[in-house]
């Protein structure tokens, strides 16, 4: 019995064309459950800063994995001045265990830890259900709509690159920046008119195409694909035994053409094994890395510990909470609707960081 659950993980489910690994379902909805209960967490947190109702609750810094930008900053910033800032800390850790990730297991990120992209495959699923299938645009335009994502990621390097060292720290010592992670909650616990149609929209995008956050517009992604592009875990295929069913090109994520490649090496490849999964011939298709096989218990195994190791290390070493007590909490709340916490970028904000330069 003691290798039950470890044989019932390495199995697969859904239907022969959409078949996944459980063990990957298992560990993507145990980390979005997670983001729920780091949700909850805080929102305990903000209602007693609210209140001034003195000492707060912790507040959990892994709300801060909403942060990228601010932790993409972070690690420039970490890299100019020879030191980790204390206001978005786990932010920036995050970004560098989440890179990590990716070098070492591709875009694991994606598909193994992701929230977005673990609600996206459900809103997927539901198409299948719906429609027998997930529908993909002409080639043509689907490149075009992949080359979004990059053109954001450009568009947030360029901005954070063309600021001056004093001017980056500037930034990320501002008003604005203190409070991001508050503003981000309350955009989505307050979501405005606008904001609820644009998430409507994206959601019965990802109904009717697979990922489509996650394929055309994520710039973390995109990020995290550059990185992927170098790791030495790939999908490989053994030409001798393959029958070239094809299956494997209609159950990726990526829509690569796994069958007609003897290994997979595109930044797109987000390492989810789903082509694995769904391959009617056993070693035909296998992640692998330096000649080695990984198996999807092994894969899900080192995806979690490469984790875990991050966040133990940075907690240890002082890395993970910030330095912003709970009486600036509830002091900055209570301004959030003041000028002075409109983003320092904004007509009114250049001055500010002018003069922090």
């Amino acid at each position: 019995m003691a290798g039950s659950p470890a044989k019932w993980l390495s199995g697969t489910t859904g239907v022969r064309r959409f078949r996944v690994f459980r063990v990957r379902i298992a560990v993507q909805g145990a980390f979005a459950l997670l983001c729920v209960f780091l949700g909850f967490r805080f929102a305990r947190f903000l209602d007693a800063a609210r209140a001034g109702a003195l000492p707060l609750p912790e507040r959990p810094p892994g709300v801060e994995g909403f942060l990228p930008i601010s932790g993409i900053m972070g690690v420039v910033d970490w890299f100019h001045m020879g030191e980790l800032n204390r206001i978005h800390p786990a932010a920036t850790m995050l970004v560098v265990i989440f890179v990590a990730m990716s070098f070492l297991l591709r875009k694991a990120f994606c598909s193994w830890v992701c929230p977005v992209g673990f609600f996206s495959e459900l809103l997927a699923r539901l198409g299948q259900r719906l429609f027998r299938r997930n529908f993909r645009p002409w080639p043509w335009l689907d490149a075009v709509l992949r080359s979004l994502k990059y053109v954001l990621l450009a568009f947030f390097l360029q901005a954070i690159f063309r600021m001056t060292p004093g001017a980056l720290r500037s930034f990320i010592e501002s008003p604005y920046n203190r409070v991001s992670d508050v503003k981000m909650y309350l955009f989505f616990a307050e979501i405005g008119s606008t904001a609820a149609i644009v998430l409507l929209f994206l959601a019965v995008g990802s109904v009717f195409i697979n990922g489509f956050w996650c394929r055309y517009l994520c710039p973390y992604g995109a990020l995290l694909g550059a990185f992927s592009f170098l790791s030495p875990a790939k999908i490989r295929r053994d030409g001798e035994i393959c029958i070239d069913c094809g299956l494997c090109d209609k159950v990726c994520m990526a829509r690569l053409p796994v069958s007609k490649k003897m290994k997979i090496q595109s930044a797109e490849c987000t390492g989810c094994l789903d082509c694995v999964a769904v391959c009617p011939v056993g070693g035909s298709l296998d992640m692998a890395a330096g000649g080695r096989k990984l198996p999807p218990l092994f894969f899900a195994a080192a995806v979690v510990i490469l984790f875990l190791a991050g966040y133990t290390a940075s907690r240890a070493g002082g890395a993970w909470k910030n330095g912003i007590g709970d009486d600036e909490y509830v002091r900055r709340i209570t301004e959030l609707d003041s000028p002075a916490y409109g983003h320092p970028g904004a007509a009114g904000g250049a001055g500010r960081r002018g003069n922090a330069r």
